[in-house]
């Protein structure tokens, strides 16, 4: 069992997970010209009539969102299967701590980390210890061109070093792959917002599903009663089809209540996928399933949103930390033939010869005369080079330059998505709100067409010699109909407008840690996160966290 707590109503601790809200990427704040407009907090956004009442952030609406009826939810499983309770408190804790798609983010992230380290120990020369052996027996040249006849043996046991690399790259390199781990950082958090927005959608096809489920066993209901009254009418009121209609109706709703059923298992086990829950167990949240959440006014105009966007979004600060990247990697390729590389190594090979050794004991001459000493040599070039007479590095420097228009190409359609994002979500939010409204009165219609039909079959009059029913079997067939389609219109719309929600809170860049300070409906409830068929989790190396924040006197770069 994995216990979830969550603490609310400390105005402190409120106060600094608000902060949180403010721009948050200071590189791209930076940028700006003027400085970015203040991000206001969810809370502080008021919705215009008609609102929801009770708590400002969650809640079911008492007077426009509450059922027409007192419906109670049925479970909709079967004997045996096992069920997992969960409330959205619970959802958002688990979203930001189980989903794969941030751990992959958070590995991405301690590669970055570990390609900083290795970039910023460039300087370093590599470090050996060994022995160096020679010795020669027979015919040798010498200097003279004579051929000369001898033996000896050489030997030198000692350290080493040896360093060839380019200072180019190790001036450059470091900068580079910091602006990719700041990249890689800000994915993480896209990762932790995206993942967020993932479970709350999800949890609320949930809902949907187990609404449209509620309202379908009612309409169920009603057609059984509606069959027995047909019944009994088609004795001397109404012909024998009538019968036939309203059990072709009934079981026209039996199948829509076994297919929302079905819809319940689908998002349930697609749930369980986003928060590696047991595959096996129908996930059931506590809450009602014509609950709407509370985030961000319809009324907020989209002109004054987009801005929020640009600025807030993680996406955006990695984009612009992947174009300082490429920048630095320009720069570096056009300055490559300007700075020398350096090349280190010892020189103290056992015949002469270059060696890794720098020195340390050391023996030589003629075979039986062996006299033991000591021996240093090193050997230090500095190197300009020009790769393929200029050439070559004229097509580095074009190729990083390419690199650099993708980067900014990125950039920009990340910028245009963003913006087309929070438009989006916007208009959802909108149309959402618009639709409860219309939902909401269509269903109560609906309850009122069907029972005032319901009535008009039971009561008769006269027509001549005729005794006649006021209103004939088809219609209330016909309105019973009309409340299923208004059953299923009024627990989308209310489930729309909450996944808009939380589209437009994750377009406009607001951090997924932010929730944990919202005063929530219900307390989390106590979740079991065992899976039956798991692998063991991931360990980080534990070097990693040392290199996530970058040094303060490296950030601006």
């Amino acid at each position: 069992m994995f216990p979830v707590t969550m603490g609310f109503g400390m105005q402190s601790r409120t106060k600094t997970c608000f902060t949180l809200l403010i721009p948050l990427f200071v590189a791209l704040s930076q940028a700006q010209a003027q400085s970015p407009p203040k991000l206001p907090a969810p809370r502080d956004m008021g919705l215009d009539a008609p609102s929801i009442a009770g708590d400002p952030f969650v809640g079911p609406r008492e007077a426009n969102l509450a059922p027409p009826v007192t419906m109670k939810i049925p479970e909709g499983v079967d004997e045996g299967e096992t069920l997992l309770p969960i409330n959205l408190p619970s959802a958002f804790m688990l979203s930001d701590a189980r989903p794969l798609i941030i751990d992959a983010a958070k590995a991405a992230e301690i590669v970055a980390a570990a390609q900083l380290l290795k970039a910023n120990v460039l300087w370093l020369p590599n470090i050996y210890a060994g022995i160096d052996y020679f010795r020669h027996d027979g015919l040798y040249p010498s200097s003279q061109g004579a051929p000369v006849f001898n033996n000896r043996a050489a030997l030198t046991m000692g350290p080493g070093v040896s360093a060839i690399f380019a200072t180019t790259d190790a001036i450059y390199e470091p900068l580079a792959a910091r602006q990719l781990l700041r990249a890689r950082q800000m994915g993480v958090q896209a990762a932790k917002n995206d993942a967020l927005m993932d479970v709350a959608v999800t949890y609320f096809n949930v809902q949907q599903a187990r609404g449209r489920m509620a309202g379908a066993m009612d309409t169920v209901a009603r057609a059984k009663e509606l069959l027995r009254r047909v019944t009994v009418l088609s004795k001397d009121l109404v012909a024998p089809i009538e019968s036939d209609r309203a059990r072709t109706i009934l079981a026209e709703q039996e199948e829509v209540l076994v297919k929302a059923k079905e819809d319940w298992q689908v998002a349930a086990a697609d749930l369980a996928r986003l928060l590696r829950l047991n595959p096996a167990a129908r996930i059931t949240p506590t809450e009602p399933p014509h609950m709407a959440l509370f985030l961000i006014a319809p009324s907020q105009e989209v002109d004054s949103l987009i801005p929020l966007g640009l600025t807030n979004r993680p996406e955006l600060a990695a984009s612009q930390a992947i174009v300082q990247a490429t920048l630095t990697r320009l720069k570096q390729e056009r300055m490559r033939p300007l700075i020398p590389s350096l090349v280190l190594q010892g020189n103290s090979g056992a015949n002469g010869n270059s060696s890794p050794l720098i020195g340390g004991s050391a023996a030589a001459g003629n075979i039986g005369d062996i006299q033991w000493g000591s021996r240093f040599d090193v050997n230090a070039v500095a190197l300009w080079e020009l790769k393929n007479f200029g050439a070559g590095n004229r097509a580095l420097i074009r190729e990083r330059e390419g690199q650099r228009l993708q980067a900014n190409v990125e950039l920009f359609m990340t910028q245009d998505r963003v913006a087309a994002e929070v438009a989006q979500a916007h208009a959802q939010l909108r149309s959402g709100k618009e639709r409860v409204r219309i939902a909401d009165g269509g269903l109560r219609e609906a309850l009122i067409n069907y029972e005032g039909n319901l009535k008009g079959m039971s009561e008769t009059t006269r027509f001549g010699d005729l005794l006649v029913l006021i209103n004939r079997p088809q219609e209330v067939v016909a309105s019973l109909q009309q409340l299923d389609t208004a059953y299923q219109a009024y627990f989308k719309s209310v489930q729309d407008y909450n996944r808009a929600q939380f589209r437009l809170f994750r377009a406009m860049g607001y951090p997924a840690e932010a929730l944990a300070c919202k005063k929530l409906l219900d307390a989390p409830v106590e979740v079991d996160t065992s899976r039956p068929y798991d692998l063991p989790p991931v360990t980080a190396l534990p070097w990693a966290n040392n290199m996530i924040q970058p040094a303060p006197a490296l950030r601006s770069r």
